[in-house]
């Protein structure tokens, strides 16, 4: 455990330093991942159709309900991984 946590904070850091700045269908990825893996399902409404980048980070987030905090982990380090 104390390994996957490690791993995934240096994949944070990482994420930090790429050298191309991914697409948005991927940063939403990321954002999923990171914000399931951090904080579990989405217990918060989802914004207002005003809100179009409110509503996507919702809905990239939303799209990994159910998946357990290790394994958002480790798909964010995959992807991380994949990206540097």
């Amino acid at each position: 455990m104390a390994d996957l946590n490690a791993d995934f904070e240096a994949a944070i850091a990482n994420s930090r330093k790429l050298a191309e700045r991914p697409d948005n269908t991927t940063l939403l990825k990321i954002y999923g991942l990171y914000k399931q893996a951090t904080a579990g399902d989405v217990a918060e409404k989802k914004p207002g159709f005003g809100d179009l980048v409110g509503r996507a980070k919702w809905d990239a987030w939303n799209g990994f309900k159910g998946t357990s905090s290790d394994d958002a982990k480790q798909q964010y380090i995959a992807l991380i991984t994949s990206l540097s």
